[in-house]
């Protein structure tokens, strides 16, 4: 009765038809939810998410959130779902609670992510996974930055909920193609930001962070690469954000705190699980929440 439904939806959210996108996932949620979780549900359910919050639909997408946040804390509970995904999830929720002005529970949020982020440094994933956590990674850091990502023109853009494989050819192609100008411009951005950063450096940090997105979600597939291609690039936003916070201490240091929450989801990707307990320890440090 619903099959087709997500890739229906995919399409309405390429083309900004936001509210019907939303419509369209909440059908498909509705259906399969009680089901219970499933290879799709979580991917389903990342889709509902995005589609509701870019149909502005806040208290909906936090609610649906909360049941990713909810499924996935049980998968990993049951050794049924890897860790990392359960950890994605809280990262991505403490997020969108910022910003919508739910500040308090973010916090706490984010204190469950630490504990969960310790655990893994300590101990690892309790068993191994395909690795498909990677993907998961990609679709939630993506969504993080889709709404300072959206294209000039009225041509159709990445769906913000969805996995890589269900974008439409063109659309992949394209925002990954756009790759190379947005170096450039970032190149080019770089000596005026130097010379005059109260008015080219914060855009210079939320360029360099929509180039970083691209690129990683490029190369989350191309597992010997990966971390090669993409490390520095989020080495050199977390430098960038460094020089806002100490040009602009109010919105750089908050700035601060996400470039290193995103570098530490980043080494969580890669392996490097040490080192995003650091990055992340840092960055609720930045924040007033370090424990």
């Amino acid at each position: 009765m619903v099959k087709g439904l997500n890739q229906w939806a995919t399409g309405l959210s390429e083309e900004g038809r936001y509210a019907e996108a939303a419509d369209t996932m909440t059908e498909l949620v509705a259906a399969i939810l009680p089901d219970g979780p499933s290879g799709d549900l979580a991917w389903s359910l990342l889709e509902w998410i995005a589609a509701l919050h870019d149909a502005g639909r806040s208290d909906e997408a936090l609610a649906a959130f909360e049941t990713l946040v909810s499924m996935e804390a049980a998968e990993a509970a049951n050794d049924r779902g890897p860790m990392a995904c359960h950890l994605y999830s809280l990262i991505g929720y403490a997020q969108m609670l910022d910003t919508h002005g739910r500040g308090e529970q973010a916090a706490l949020t984010r204190q469950e992510a630490l504990a969960l982020l310790g655990e893994l440094a300590d101990t690892g994933e309790r068993k191994s996974w395909s690795g498909y956590q990677r993907s998961f990674w990609a679709v939630l850091l993506y969504f993080s930055g889709a709404e300072n990502d959206r294209p000039a023109s009225n041509e159709p853009r990445p769906p913000s909920g969805a996995a890589l494989t269900q974008w439409s050819p063109d659309v992949r192609q394209r925002y990954f193609d756009s790759r190379h100008a947005l170096r450039e411009e970032v190149d080019t951005l770089a000596p005026r930001a130097t010379e005059d950063p109260d008015q080219y450096l914060a855009e210079l940090v939320r360029l360099h962070r929509v180039l970083t997105i691209r690129s990683a979600v490029y190369w989350k597939n191309r597992t010997h690469l990966f971390a090669e291609k993409v490390h520095s690039l989020f080495d050199e936003g977390v430098s960038l954000a460094r020089r806002l916070s100490q040009h602009d201490p109010v919105e750089g240091t908050r700035t601060l705190a996400r470039s290193l929450i995103d570098r530490s989801t980043f080494h969580t990707a890669a392996g490097r699980l040490e080192s995003a307990l650091d990055d992340f320890r840092q960055a609720l440090s930045y924040l007033g929440e370090a424990s």
